[in-house]
C-alpha cells in the first residue's frame, strides 16, 4: 500500500501546474471587441450567399426576402461563473423583401459557451443550442415597427443561425490548438504549454493552470518536482490589465536548466592580459608560454542556475567555474575560479512578448 500511495503522488506532482493564466473581464471586452470584424465578415459571407438556405421560415415567399446587407452592431461575452461564457451578437440586416422595398431588421443571438478539453489535451470551445430572434427595426420610409417575440421565433431559421455561431468558433478553436505547440525560446531550445484540465470561469476571469516542458534539440528535458505547490496569485480587482500572467520558480528554474544544456551560458571572453602580464603575478607563466599571447576566459556551470522567488522581486543564481588560458589555436587553461553571481530578473513586455532581463549583478 505504501508503494503504491508513494507511486500516486509522484504522478500528482508531475501533474502539478508550474504556471497559469487568467484572461480578465477587461480582456474579455478586448477580445469581443476585436472580433467584431471577423464575425461580420463570417456573416456577411455566409446569410448573402445566393445558395443560402431561407432564414425566414414563416415567410409566404421565403426567396423574396433578399439580404443585401450584414452590419454587426453589438458583440460581447460575459462570464457565467462556474459554467463558461455567455456570447450575444446583435446584428442589422438590409433586407428586400419586394422590388424597391428596404427594410432593417435586428437579428439578436443569445449562445452559451463552454470550454473541453480532449483526452489528447487539447481544449475546445463549445456552444450549447443558441436562440435567435428577429424584429423590424426600420423601413426606407421611416416609420419603426417590432414584430413580437413569438413571431420572430416562427419566421427565424434557427438551426441556420446556431450554424453561423458554431464557425465562428472555428478561428478561437484553431488559436486553442496552437497553445500546446513548441514555441521557440532559442534555434535549439523550445518551451511547450500544455493544460491540464479545462480554464475555471469566475467572476475575476478565465484561469488556466499549466504545465511546461522544455525541449532541447527536440528532446524533452526531465527536470525535478518542485516541493512547494504552486497556485495562482488572485489579481487585483482594479487592475486594467487583459491578462495576468503567473510563474514558479519552478518554470523559471526549468528555463534556466533548459538554456544550460542547450549551451546557451557557454560563454568565451576576451581579456585585455595577455600570457607575458599574467606572468608577471605568476611566475611559472613563463615556463607555459615562451611567446606573448593573448588570455581567454571561458565560463561553464559547476551546477543548474536557480531562480529564487521572494514578494515584489526575483533573483537568478548562478554557480559558474570560469578557466582562465590561452585558446590558440585549442583552448588550454592554467587557472580555474568558482564565481557564484546572483542577478535580479526583470520581466518586461514589448510588442506583447515578455522579456527577461536580468540586473543588479553581484
Amino acid at each position: 500500500l505504501s508503494v503504491l500511495l508513494s507511486l500516486l503522488v509522484a504522478v500528482q506532482a508531475t501533474r502539478s501546474p508550474d504556471c497559469a493564466g487568467i484572461l480578465t473581464p477587461a480582456g474579455l471586452s478586448y477580445i469581443a471587441e476585436v472580433s467584431k470584424a471577423q464575425a461580420e465578415a463570417v456573416l456577411r459571407q455566409d446569410l448573402m450567399a445566393p445558395a443560402v438556405p431561407d432564414l425566414f421560415l414563416g415567410s409566404p415567399k421565403p426567396s423574396g426576402n433578399q439580404i443585401n446587407s450584414v452590419t454587426v452592431a453589438e458583440l460581447s461575452l460575459s462570464l457565467i461563473p462556474d459554467a463558461g461564457l455567455r456570447l450575444s451578437i446583435d446584428v442589422d440586416l438590409g433586407i428586400t423583401p419586394a422590388p424597391s422595398t428596404t427594410k432593417v431588421m435586428r437579428l439578436s443571438i443569445l449562445a452559451d459557451l463552454h470550454v473541453e478539453m480532449s483526452p489528447e489535451g487539447n481544449l475546445e470551445l463549445v456552444t450549447s443550442p443558441c436562440k435567435a430572434t428577429l424584429e423590424d427595426a426600420q423601413s426606407t420610409e421611416g416609420v419603426e415597427s417590432k414584430s413580437s417575440s413569438s413571431d420572430a421565433d416562427d419566421e427565424i431559421n434557427v438551426d441556420k443561425i446556431c450554424l453561423e455561431v458554431s464557425k465562428l468558433l472555428l478561428l478561437p478553436n484553431e488559436e486553442l490548438m496552437s497553445l500546446t505547440a513548441q514555441l521557440p525560446v532559442t534555434p535549439s531550445c523550445q518551451v511547450q504549454y500544455l493544460p491540464l484540465a479545462a480554464p475555471v470561469f469566475s467572476k475575476q476571469g478565465i484561469a488556466l493552470s499549466l504545465r511546461t516542458t522544455f525541449h532541447v534539440a527536440g528532446i524533452p528535458i526531465p527536470l525535478p518536482v518542485s516541493p512547494v505547490p504552486f497556485s495562482m496569485p488572485v489579481p487585483a480587482s482594479s487592475s486594467p490589465a487583459h491578462l495576468t500572467l503567473a510563474f514558479s520558480e519552478r518554470f523559471y528554474t526549468s528555463l534556466f536548466s533548459a538554456l544550460e544544456i542547450a549551451g546557451a551560458f557557454n560563454m568565451t571572453i576576451p581579456s585585455p592580459l595577455t600570457t607575458a602580464t599574467v606572468a608577471q603575478k605568476i611566475t611559472q607563466m613563463s615556463s607555459l608560454f615562451q611567446d606573448d599571447l593573448p588570455v581567454t576566459l571561458q565560463a561553464v556551470f559547476r551546477s543548474s542556475p536557480r531562480v529564487v522567488l521572494e514578494e515584489g522581486k526575483a533573483a537568478l543564481k548562478l554557480f559558474l567555474t570560469v578557466h582562465v588560458g590561452e585558446g590558440s589555436p585549442t583552448f588550454q587553461s592554467f587557472l580555474s575560479i568558482n564565481v557564484d553571481m546572483a542577478a535580479g530578473l526583470l520581466l518586461s513586455v514589448a510588442d506583447t512578448r515578455m522579456m527577461i532581463s536580468a540586473a543588479e549583478i553581484e
